[in-house]
């Protein structure tokens, strides 16, 4: 049954992999840029690598954005205004000119003729000064259209008139009568005459955009069979923009018709040859990162999330895509896994992305260079100022990376695009969001980093300050085991920084009942004395549970709670065992034996170790070298012929590593010195 259910474990595990990998190389190809990709890699100032290249199929030569953009300015810059020529004006000027003649000849006793003659005269000069109209304001523009019965007729910038102007016209033909007519008329007629051409905004707009909607966005054409480019050849200023404009109707052209499915399952096939290669990795070299699917799932989450970011800023504008951060990626993993992961991770991460991004070569050669900056300089992230000085160390190699292939592209040192410098520098800022990063990914995933080990090692926190005033012995027990396990943990490269705060927590469980244990015992009276040996049992191995149960209620990490689960495994109370059989005889093993698990990485291996080996070298009297020797050797054997490290992935050659450790450090504790011959 046991078996099993073992069985139907790994399978399941193994089930939720293959749904993962599936996912994750589903989303990154609905990620990825929905175009073909052509077939030729080329740059500007460049030698062309290839065979020449000969056009395939007609094409247009595509105007660039530049192109494009001065036209259109220039078109609003030179753009035609439009103004309506408002008839009722005229009407209106007419008739207040007619009522003021017509009041003025009755008071001056005017016969019908001269106020007919008067009225006419100032008609004529109105038709005259209004045959063109009169602005407002006088515009701008050299020349305008005036829209007067549905004609446009253009003027010239010496026929506006405004309103001041077109009085100046009034006086100036009545100057050439120089009657008592004309006399009467320059009084009367200034005062009446009004603008009437209005600026017409919706119609200026309107041709503005038909003339902006005619602009060509080719210039030329390239006929099928032409040569394009030689082998060899520098790719110069047209060839290049001829290069581009085949790309764009090459790849435009591939994504029609059935060659959509193909381009899709060239896509889905690379990418899971990629993640393939990952699980690999992860399968034949971090086979404990492999098991467990959380940690499978945290690395998964990572890629997707940096394709998502590349690819979305590739959609957008392909010039900032180095804003994308991409040395978080090795950042984050060898924080919480190690750096050969973290490096290998980020590389084929950047392969997935020189599928869709410009200069695929410069790209890829840009970032696997600083992920390996990054993974050489970032080291101890929770001291501030290492990741400040690696994220400048990485903007460093981004500019001087862009400094190179820009001298190869261009052969001087004109025409850097300065913006790309502000692009390398605000992704070294976006960056540091590392650290925050981290931190998140801790609450989501469970994990633990550096940066909270050495917050939980801090002996003022809250919890280790409890232990040290409740069961003080069992707090100085766990420092000296601290620094045992801490010490052995350097000697075979196993985290020494999570040894260390699994061993300063390992014992808070003993909180509960404090005086059941020999360290806190500051008199010569000893509880168990009044207990049977079998529930002095319970209460020993009950600090594990108790110690689980503070844990998780101080919320500390699962894995700093594996120390606590693990420190015994599954060894026997041996001390109440004994006096069970010698009270009665006999002793069931199962009251007396420790719930486990037992040890199951390198680090809880140590700790168990550390821990026997200190507690017990309370015991002994006038210690030599060769009593602690031998003490040690006595206790690490008793465990392995007790199968506790059948689950850790330590060697028996790291097991004798941490013996001599133990061995160096309890004789130093003791000051003893190597007994030499007589």
């Amino acid at each position: 049954m046991g078996k099993t259910l073992d069985n139907v474990y790994k399978h399941q595990s193994l089930a939720y992999k293959y749904f993962l990998y599936v996912v994750t190389v589903a989303l990154i190809v609905f990620f990825f840029p929905k175009g073909g990709k052509f077939k030729y890699e080329f740059q500007k100032g460049k030698p062309w690598q290839y065979e020449n290249l000969y056009a395939p199929i007609d094409f247009s030569i595509k105007k660039t954005e530049e192109e494009i953009v001065n036209e259109q300015q220039s078109l609003r810059d030179n753009k035609v205004d439009y103004y309506s020529f408002d008839d009722a004006i005229p009407s209106r000027v007419k008739e207040l000119l007619e009522n003021e003649l017509r009041g003025f000849s009755a008071a001056n006793s005017f016969s019908n003729t001269q106020s007919e003659i008067l009225l006419n005269t100032g008609i004529d000069v109105v038709d005259s000064v209004y045959a063109l109209g009169i602005f407002k304001e006088l515009p701008a523009a050299s020349s305008v259209l005036v829209i007067k019965n549905n004609e446009a007729k253009l003027l010239g910038v010496n026929s506006y008139y405004s309103l001041e102007r077109a009085k100046e016209l009034v006086i100036r033909i009545l100057n050439q009568r120089n009657d008592r007519i004309a006399s009467i008329l320059k009084n009367v007629m200034p005062k009446t005459l009004e603008s009437n051409l209005v600026y017409d905004r919706a119609l200026t707009e309107k041709a503005l955009a038909d003339e902006l909607g005619k602009i060509s966005f080719t210039r030329g054409e390239v006929s099928e069979g032409s040569l394009i480019i030689a082998q060899g050849e520098v790719v110069e200023a047209e060839n290049f923009k001829i290069l581009n404009s085949l790309k764009v109707e090459f790849e435009s052209e591939l994504w029609r018709g059935n060659n959509y499915y193909f381009i899709i399952l060239g896509y889905t096939i690379l990418v899971a040859l990629v993640l393939i290669m990952l699980l690999l990795f992860l399968k034949r070299y971090r086979e404990n990162i492999f098991q467990n699917n959380n940690k499978v799932t945290f690395i998964f989450v990572n890629i997707v999330l940096m394709v998502l970011a590349t690819t979305l800023m590739v959609k957008n504008n392909e010039n900032y895509v180095y804003v994308v951060p991409l040395c978080i990626l090795p950042l984050v993993l060898k924080n919480f896994f190690d750096a050969r992961l973290g490096l290998f991770v980020h590389v084929l991460t950047v392969l997935l992305l020189g599928f869709v991004v410009p200069n695929s070569f410069e790209y890829i050669f840009l970032q696997i260079i600083a992920g390996i900056v990054t993974i050489l300089t970032a080291s101890e992230l929770y001291k501030r100022a290492n990741l400040f000085i690696s994220v400048g160390q990485i903007t460093l190699i981004y500019i001087v990376g862009y400094f190179a292939f820009h001298a190869i592209h261009e052969g001087n040192l004109d025409n850097i695009e300065w913006i790309l410098f502000g692009v390398f520098v605000l992704n070294g800022l976006l960056t540091l969001f590392a650290q925050p990063l981290i931190y998140i990914y801790e609450k989501i995933f469970g994990l633990i980093s550096d940066v909270s080990l050495l917050e939980l090692s801090d002996t003022n926190s809250k919890l280790l300050k409890e232990l040290s005033d409740k069961a003080p012995g069992t707090f100085h027990h766990s420092l000296q085991v601290a620094n045992l396990a801490e010490a052995a943990a350097n000697e075979i490269n196993a985290n020494a920084m999570l040894v260390r705060v699994g061993a300063l927590y390992h014992d808070i469980g003993k909180m509960s009942n404090p005086t059941f244990f020999t360290e806190n015992q500051i008199t010569s009276v000893n509880p168990h004395d009044d207990l049977p040996p079998r529930e002095s049992a319970k209460i020993i191995i009950d600090h594990v549970i108790h110690g689980i149960e503070i844990a998780r209620k101080n919320k500390l990490p699962d894995r700093i709670i594996d120390f606590l689960r693990t420190h015994h495994g599954t060894t026997l109370v041996f001390y109440f065992y004994k006096r069970q059989q010698e009270l009665e005889g006999e002793a069931n093993e199962a009251n007396f034996r420790y719930p486990g698990p037992i040890p199951f990485s390198k680090e809880t291996a140590i700790l168990m170790m550390a821990d026997a080996v200190e507690a017990a070298s309370k015991s002994l009297k006038n210690p030599t070298y060769s009593i602690i020797d031998e003490f040690v050797e006595k206790i690490v054997r008793g465990q392995m012929q007790a199968n506790q490290f059948l689950n850790a992935n330590i060697t028996l050659k790291e097991i004798e590593k941490v013996k001599m450790v133990l061995k160096q450090k309890l004789t130093n504790i003791y000051h003893l010195r190597v007994e030499y011959p007589e």
